[in-house]
């Protein structure tokens, strides 16, 4: 592997592109997944234990004193800022949290260490107390990468062709108030009915649920793990219950339940942006590679949450390169390999609450412009 000796000597072809929406290029690659690999430092490769755990440590040392302040304060604080701290409370609970589920999603793709062993215990833990069945959608997951913007085959993310919409879609969709509703309802509901009934994931003949071992997402060799992902849940389920019993319903809203709809919005926000665009492509079978799809994914720049969620959102493009370099690494990797990529590198800026709105607007369904190409409408 070579230095990133490009990075000295960027052209105006590397340059971002003005227009965000521009389509990106769907010709050839003029370089392979080695030219990649070689542009990019090797150090940028290497995991470790110890640098990873400091992330995820920093992140339930910030969960946890947030919990100990809400429980312990915030019921001696006077009106209003009793009522003003909660929110507060939320927010950054539910965006460190979020932090931490990328943090177990980094496991699922062994960027956590270099030990299966280690990554999958921990990650297990991590996303069980998150209410995400690790193993279930660390396959699943594994799919979408292997299949990025395939039509046929990718496993999340699949957007519809025109043929297939209702005939009401783009009827409540261009009414305001409709999309506001199903944009609030994506976000807060999008993930666990994606766990539960595969909504928005590939179709499949029978049910398909992340909890349902026999489903067709999995094959025989991946279903006791995940009958082990269904008694995390139902573990984390338990612990819940008895935390509702001995403290009420109510705290255990507003500690634990309002920051998983945080967090969950924040998954089902980032992949969302990050797949559904109109710059990108999608492919049926008789254009579809495995590197034309991997390019087609776009970063995106959150401000100061982009640390906060470890660089999920702005080192996209280079995750679906490579899945396995940690997110210490990631920002000097998409640096050096942004000269080579070129204009087929994607970024936009746009801010992601307009952002969103754009793309339940936009980005309803693909139409194929040219052979093998769709781009959506």
């Amino acid at each position: 592997m070579g230095g990133g000796g490009n990075m000295s000597n960027p052209t105006a072809k590397t340059e971002l592109k003005k227009n965000p929406l521009q389509r990106a290029p769907t010709s050839k690659p003029p370089f392979t997944i080695g030219d990649i690999k070689k542009a990019i430092p090797p150090h940028c490769f290497e995991r470790s234990f110890i640098r990873s755990f400091s992330y995820l440590a920093q992140d339930l040392i910030v969960v946890f004193i947030s919990y100990y302040i809400a429980s312990t304060y915030f019921h001696l604080l006077p009106f209003p800022y009793s009522y003003l701290a909660w929110p507060v409370y939320w927010v950054v609970q539910g965006s460190v949290c979020a932090g931490i589920w990328f943090i177990a999603h980094e496991c699922s793709h062994t960027a956590f260490s270099d030990y299966q062993w280690i990554n999958d215990t921990i990650g297990f833990f991590l996303h069980s107390a998150l209410l995400t069945p690790y193993f279930s959608w660390k396959y699943s997951h594994r799919r979408h990468h292997s299949n990025t913007n395939s039509l046929e085959h990718d496993e999340n993310h699949v957007p519809k062709l025109k043929t297939k919409l209702r005939w009401y879609t783009k009827l409540y969709l261009d009414n305001s108030l409709a999309r506001a509703f199903i944009l609030v309802f994506t976000l807060t509901a999008g993930l666990p009915l994606y766990y539960a009934f595969n909504i928005t994931g590939r179709p499949y003949d029978g049910f398909a649920s992340h909890y349902y071992p026999y489903s067709p997402i999995y094959n025989d060799r991946e279903r006791l793990q995940i009958y082990i992902s269904d008694a995390g849940i139902i573990a984390t389920f338990y612990l819940l219950y008895r935390v509702a019993v001995t403290q009420g319903i109510t705290w255990l809203i507003c500690i634990y339940g309002v920051p998983l709809l945080i967090w969950n919005g924040f998954v089902v926000l980032i992949t969302t942006l990050h797949h559904a665009h109109p710059s990108l492509p999608h492919y049926d079978s008789s254009e579809w590679n495995w590197l034309r799809g991997a390019l087609a994914t776009v970063d995106r720049d959150y401000g100061v949450l982009n640390k906060v969620l470890h660089n999920i959102t702005d080192t996209h493009v280079l995750h679906h390169l490579f899945s396995y370099i940690p997110h210490y690494n990631a920002m000097e990797a998409t640096i050096a390999i942004k000269p080579l990529l070129g204009e087929y590198y994607q970024f936009d800026d746009t801010p992601f609450y307009k952002a969103m709105w754009r793309n339940f607007k936009d980005c309803l369904y693909v139409e194929k412009d040219e052979q093998g190409i769709f781009w959506f409408k």
